[in-house]
């Protein structure tokens, strides 16, 4: 990162404002045997454990002032109260007070701002007092004093700490004893004390480090002495290299060697978040974690990254670096920059070359500078232009032609020549081809094959003398975004996305090569340029994830693939134009979009990381998150089927990303996709055991366990034993039912067949009885059909015999009377009237119309018999001129007799008689 100096930092990881709670003053920092970060906090105690930051508060929420952990055990010391947290199965940090148990009361608004440990005992340092807890014993000693207690220290086994106006002090049989009340002591805060050479070394906030021991106290003489009389140290750590971190109030962090050289001084323009530093801690790693006065910020000291970052805007986008004997060069998109080798000057602009910078090479001892503006020679720091062709990508020797080298330019090929006077100047333009050329490799003598991403590869085949092109042939090979190629060891090199591909001049074709093959995929392409670097006999290449550097084996003749950790968001080159310098024998400079990488490669290693999951935490529909015990295998009911997992590994270096992959065993047995996200959410799951399973990988390095957290989602209460044996039991019974219903069904079949069948026998019973009451009733119709024609003929019988012995008497009167005569009319008047006759007539008439004058008796009680023989004669349907013989009476009496009877029946008078007696 760049400074006032430009000098080069570690990386710096930074959380700064707004940032995982970590936004507000923070005072204190330690770190747990599980390698998590814990932060004393104006919110509160801040817990970090590689992916995500927890924040936890006291019941009366106050600021924490002190964190130190002590035996997996986190003590904090806050307003009025101090006391330890412990996790619990769930994961979670719980506060257990231990002021509570003191049997005097605290001091009025009394805070704890250090926490130190000391065997079995724990101090914690007030203004007012210092409290010495006896862990196993749990009781306290107080060591009370007449002034403030600026600070307290250990030394060694000795505790020292600093009481205002009155000197500093040591803990000795658990009581305090003055060393010393120098005026130093009296006047200045001290910031810490430490073990140097058998004499305490003391730093004082203003006026830096003073050695004390038996002699006396006197001035530390270091070089940086005029720096820290300039600064005020506000805290300050002793490496375990010995090397020493100060945190200022306003001018950033101080790192000074172990004799008081200083190293660097970082401040907000350098890249820290705040320019207050609070606190320092360094882990276990090396890496030192500074709490800011807004923010937390991590300097990972033991990187093999080095990083020079422009904030300012002045060096802009690294396209090119170089290095002589004497200066490092960088060639960016604002021009050519340099400054001293080793030096941590700021960059200087050399006149004349602002603008794009594309190319930058020493060739045979001279520096060349390709640019957008054409092509210069740098010489004592100054451009010396050679020629003023628009855009000059690279510069290459011409074999066998010392004087001679050739360039591509946007707009094709150009030679340049060494004058007699030793200046570079443009010879000609070679003729016949104007593409933009900005790789291009020699085949033989004067075969050039040049390389366009979006028009594919040309082989040109030039005269001797370099002026024209003879022929121009394009390849039938695929062209990329980001291809190109490169002359490797003798070996034409042509790399795009697909891989790498050999050319073979015989055939003018490209084979595939099988080096660097897996790194070149879809997935992970960002890049395909290639760089080699001849001095350390290195093939470079840049996908998305790695730097990857190929190098000649030293036990065998099969090159070596090595990787470098790194992704393209970290490293912010610019893709298709990545550049890399080596600076000595393992320091290799890369450029990026805002400064460089410097990388030192002998310091890469491989460090063996666990992973932890931190919390399990299961759900239901529209429910509260309830937290799950991770030491245990739960048993969850059905609908508790929504589980969260939260996991981490404990690696803080900035520039070596972690991710992670899972997977649960049960219902999805493959790993899933590598992810930076460490929690994960699995919904609806349904019920059986399960294994979930987190691993990690940080860079390419993979986490030396997989951690696993098993539980068991029970099945639905319908699914369970005893709802199976309700529902055999159910199965049962329906079966039964259903059984018994069927035998009840047939049987009502059966007993519907058979009513059925019964009645299709009454049926046909009744069918034959209709058809025998049909022949009964035909049989019955003709005896009534015989007995009226029977009727009828007796009837007719009657009427001619009356007819008959009407006229006989009528021809007898006509005679003359007598005796005899009379005797016969007599006779002939008895057998018109014969009672025996309408009795055989009645008896007929009753077996043919049965009933017929009973009926009309019962409805006209009037009807005298010859009224009855009236209507049983018109019953017969007889005209009134056949009655009248059967009545012995006249037609004209007949006539008169059917009046009456109308009458006596009271008919109206548009009724007819007849059809009145032939309708009863």
């Amino acid at each position: 990162m760049i400074s006032s100096y430009g000098q080069e930092f570690p990386p710096i990881e930074r959380f700064a404002p707004k940032d995982y709670n970590a936004d507000d003053q923070n005072w204190s920092i330690s770190q747990g045997t599980d390698e998590n970060i814990y932060v004393s906090n104006n919110k509160g105690l801040l817990e970090y454990n590689g992916a995500r930051w927890n924040l936890y508060t006291t019941t009366n929420q106050s600021i924490i002032r002190s964190v130190a952990v002590i035996n997996d055990l986190v003590y904090t010391g806050s307003y009025m109260d101090f006391g330890f947290w412990k996790r619990d199965n769930f994961g979670k940090l719980i506060y257990e007070s231990i002021s509570q148990n003191l049997n005097e009361g605290l001091v009025e608004d009394e805070e704890f701002w250090s926490i130190i440990p000391y065997g079995e005992f724990v101090l914690f340092q007030s203004l007012d007092r210092i409290y010495i807890y006896n862990t196993s014993k749990k009781s306290f000693r107080i060591i009370e004093s007449s002034s403030s207690i600026t600070k307290a220290f250990r030394v060694d086994e000795t505790i020292y700490f600093q009481e205002v106006d009155r000197g500093i002090f040591k803990i000795e049989n658990g009581k305090s004893v003055l060393i010393s009340d120098d005026v130093l002591f009296k006047q200045e805060y001290i910031v810490n004390i430490f073990n140097n050479n058998d004499k305490l070394l003391i730093q004082s906030r203003e006026s830096g480090f003073y050695e004390y021991d038996d002699i006396g106290l006197k001035k530390w003489n270091i070089p940086s002495n005029l720096l820290l009389s300039s600064v005020s140290v506000y805290n300050s750590i002793r490496l375990r290299n010995g090397n020493f971190i100060l945190g200022t109030i306003s001018n950033g962090v101080i790192m000074l060697d172990a004799n008081g050289k200083l190293l660097f001084q970082m401040n907000k323009n350098s890249g820290l978040s705040n320019n207050t530093v609070l606190s320092a801690f360094q882990d276990i790693t090396g890496n030192i974690w500074m709490g800011l006065d807004n923010g937390i910020n991590v300097l990972n000291l033991n990187s093999p990254y080095r990083v020079y970052i422009d904030n300012q805007g002045y060096l802009g986008t690294v396209y090119a670096s170089e290095k002589t004997s004497k200066n490092l060069y960088l060639g960016t998109n604002q021009g050519l920059f340099y400054r001293p080798i080793n030096s941590s000057e700021k960059f200087k602009l050399i006149p004349n070359t602002e603008g794009q910078v594309w190319f930058l090479k020493q060739i045979n001892g001279t520096l060349f500078c390709g640019h957008d503006k054409g092509s210069f020679e740098i010489k004592d720091n100054k451009a010396i232009e050679i020629s003023g062709e628009e855009g000059t990508w690279i510069i290459k020797p011409i074999e066998g032609m010392p004087n001679l080298l050739i360039k591509g330019n946007y707009n094709g090929l150009s030679v340049i020549e060494k004058s007699s006077e030793g200046k570079w100047r443009l010879r000609n333009i070679v003729e016949g081809f104007d593409i933009s050329s900005r790789y291009f490799e020699f085949v033989k003598g004067s075969e050039i094959l040049v390389s366009h991403e979006y028009k594919g590869v040309y082989k040109l085949k030039l005269d001797d003398n370099f002026l024209n092109v003879v022929s121009s042939k394009k390849l039938t090979v695929d062209k990329g975004i980001g291809s190109s190629i490169i002359n490797y060891k003798g070996n034409i090199l042509y790399a795009y996305e697909d891989g790498i591909f050999l050319y073979d001049d015989k055939t003018e074709g490209f084979k595939k090569e099988e080096f660097f093959t897996s790194f070149f995929t879809s997935s992970n392409y960002i890049s395909g340029k290639l760089i080699y670097d001849k001095q350390k006999d290195k093939l470079w290449s840049f996908n998305k994830n790695q730097l990857i550097f190929l190098e000649t084996g030293k036990l065998t003749e099969k090159p070596v693939i090595n990787t470098i950790d790194l992704p393209n968001d970290l490293r912010k080159s610019k893709p298709g134009f990545e550049n890399i310098l080596s600076l000595d024998k393992d320091s290799y400079l890369l450029g990026t979009t805002d400064g460089y990488l410097v990388i030192d490669t002998d310091k890469l290693s491989v460090k063996e990381h666990t992973i932890s999951i931190n919390s399990a935490s299961y759900s239901m529909l529209q429910q509260d998150v309830q937290p799950l015990d991770i030491f245990t295998e739960p048993i969850l009911n059905n609908k508790q089927n929504n589980l969260n997992f939260t996991y981490s590994v404990s690696d803080f270096v900035k520039l070596s990303p972690s991710l992670y992959q899972y997977r649960l065993v049960g219902i999805y047995e493959y790993w899933s996709d590598w992810s930076p996200k460490s929690n994960v959410l699995f919904e609806n799951l349904p019920h059986g055991d399960y294994s979930f399973e987190v691993r990690a990988k940080v860079g390419t390095n993979m986490s030396s366990n997989i951690a696993t957290f098993k539980f068991t989602i029970e099945k639905p209460l319908y699914l369970k034993p005893l709802a199976i044996f309700i529902y055999l039991l159910l199965f049962i019974v329906i079966t039964s039912i259903i059984q018994y219903i069927n035998r009840l069904y047939y049987r009502r079949q059966k007993k519907s067949l058979l009513s059925a069948k019964e009645k299709e026998f009454e049926i046909k019973e009744l069918e034959n009885q209709r058809q025998i009451m049909e022949f009964k009733n035909k049989s019955l119709q003709q005896d009534i059909d015989n007995k009226n024609r029977e009727l009828g003929l007796s009837t007719m019988t009657l009427i001619r015999k009356n007819e008959f012995l009407g006229a006989l008497k009528k021809e007898l009167n006509a005679l003359e009377k007598g005796k005899e005569l009379d005797r016969i009319i007599k006779i002939i008047d008895r057998n018109i009237n014969n009672t025996e006759d309408w009795k055989f007539f009645e008896e007929a008439f009753n077996n043919a119309d049965k009933d017929f004058l009973k009926k009309i008796k019962k409805k006209h009680t009037v009807l005298t018999p010859n009224d009855l023989k009236l209507c049983a004669y018109l019953r017969l349907n007889l005209s009134s001129k056949e009655i009248a013989p059967l009545l012995n009476i006249s037609h004209r009496s007949v006539e008169v007799k059917r009046y009456r009877l109308r009458k006596k029946m009271e008919l109206p008078h548009e009724a007819s008689l007849t059809n009145y007696i032939l309708e009863i």
